[in-house]
């Protein structure tokens, strides 16, 4: 199983490029947004759990978003691995999946993390305000904001998977299709080492 996170902050390009690797390699897509969407649509426990925390304006603790995972990796038991998009988002997430992926024998195998300067990630989210119906994206002050939380809260995951020497840097600015080759390059070379 091959597992990997695709890493960036708010605009790099995550959404893009996780749409096409899951093509290219068979992957499951791990979205924590949309897991917490299906589950409360399909009014799961786990669902309903995390349905009543966000009625409430918190945010879902960890546990209950570990659990989707968890549900969700045992409901897919012959994947060819898992893209994680948007999780983990703290060092104790980080430690939770992994604690979690090892119950199932299996690991993150590498973390792919776009790299694109704060002017541009400012610039396209503002350009994708105004076609995606997203109000997050329509002002420059929140963007802003959204990019320094990234950077105190999500940043330090990258650091924690650096120790264990899984984390690549790539270049998310050019075409997309240069960008998704670099992608593309670094898993393969992880595909061969096991």
């Amino acid at each position: 199983m091959f597992n990997l996170i695709l890493f960036g902050p708010p605009g790099s390009g995550k959404g893009t490029q996780s749409e096409k690797l899951i093509e290219k390699y068979g992957l499951i897509h791990l979205s924590t947004g949309n897991l917490l969407r299906e589950e409360i649509a399909n009014q799961t426990k786990l669902g309903l759990e995390a349905k009543n925390f966000m009625d409430h304006g918190q945010l879902v603790p960890d546990e209950v978003v570990i659990g989707m995972i968890r549900s969700a990796l045992e409901h897919n038991p012959k994947a060819k691995g898992f893209l994680f998009d948007g999780f983990p988002r703290t060092v104790a997430q980080a430690k939770a999946l992994d604690d979690l992926l090892a119950e199932k024998n299996a690991a993150i195998r590498i973390v792919l993390a776009l790299e694109v300067g704060q002017e541009e990630l400012v610039q396209r989210l503002l350009h994708r305000g105004k076609t995606s119906g997203r109000s997050d994206d329509t002002k420059e002050e929140v963007i802003r904001a959204r990019i320094i939380e990234y950077e105190n809260k999500t940043a330090p995951v990258a650091g924690y998977y650096e120790q264990f020497g899984k984390v690549v840097h790539v270049k998310g600015v050019g075409g997309i299709d240069e960008i998704f080759r670099s992608l593309c390059q670094q898993i393969e070379a992880r595909q061969t080492v096991q």
